[in-house]
Parts: structure tokens; sequence; C-alpha cells
């Protein structure tokens, strides 16, 4: 039987929320009327960095607009992870943006992570991104994925805290 030491259990959930972060590149860039409907991500959690670049968005912000999961998960997408775990994105996440309020606001991420033989999946709802000045960059505030199926050796519940991810519209 395979048994998990808790920094594996955390890496595990880490791989899980960094789907969740649906989160952003180092660089930012101001919208444009050139947008070419992509986001980039990254997420780093507990030492771990997950990210993807370009994948499809069904509009440009500050439209309403979901985020394919097929151009994150491979093989359509890039995602990776650091060290031996995966992570792919169960659902096309939702976005809405309040430009006056510089906000966006994610309905659910539905992500699952692996490590080995163990899986753990992880829902987490109403997720709030501050917007970064004018562009299109925006930094998630705190939010608590919760254990929806998977091992009894991962967590119940993950928290990324605030400004541990970013997303970037281009």
């Amino acid at each position: 039987m395979l048994h998990l030491t808790q920094p594996h259990r955390t890496k595990l959930a880490v791989a899980a929320l960094a789907l969740a972060a649906c989160a952003a590149g180092v660089t930012t860039a101001t919208a444009s009327p050139t947008a070419d409907q992509k986001v980039d991500g990254v997420i780093v959690v507990a030492g771990n960095t997950c990210g993807w670049t370009n994948a499809r968005t069904s509009a440009n912000p500050p439209t309403a607009l979901t985020v394919d999961r097929g151009s994150i998960n491979k093989p359509g997408g890039n995602l990776t992870c650091d060290g031996s775990i995966t992570a792919s994105l169960n659902n096309n996440p939702a976005f809405t943006f309040d430009d006056t309020a510089a906000t966006a606001r994610t309905d659910l991420i539905d992500i699952t992570g692996q490590q080995s033989f163990v899986s753990c999946r992880y829902k987490a709802t109403n997720i709030v991104w501050d917007r970064d000045g004018t562009t299109r960059k925006y930094v998630n505030r705190a939010f608590t994925a919760t254990k929806t199926s998977g091992s009894f050796l991962c967590p119940g519940s993950v928290t990324t805290a605030a400004g541990g991810a970013s997303m970037l519209f281009h």
C-alpha cells in the first residue's frame, strides 16, 4: 500500500490548486482591441509551481467568458507542474468582470491532482481576483478548495493565500 507523508499529501493538493488558480505568467499586458482570447496561468503553493500558456477563452475581458479546459490539460494544452505531480481541470471555468470595481470572479473550479496512484479532486467556488492597475492581469484573493473525492490520504481542503496566484488575459 502506498503511504504518502504530510509533505507529499500537501504537494498533491498543491497540484490540484494549481489549476484552480487559472493563473498567469510573470508579465502584464494592457487590454487592447487586438487581444487574442487567451489566458496564461501560474500558481506557486508550498514551493511547487504549476502553469500553462495560451489557454483559449470564449471572449476577451471585460465580457463574461469561459476558459477551455482542453487548451490547458494535456494533450491539447501545456500544463506542467514541478516534481512528480500531475493535474487536470475538470470543468470550463466561467469568469465575470467588474471593471468599475477592478475585479473578476470565477464561478467554479473543479480540479484533480495526482501523485503516483493517489488522486484527489477539489472544488472551489466564487473565487475573487483583483485587477493589477489598468492591465488584464488579476491576482487572487485567498480561497479554499474542498475535497470532493479521492484517497483518504488527501487533505479535506487546501487554501491558496491571497497573491498566491495570478492570471493574465491577452
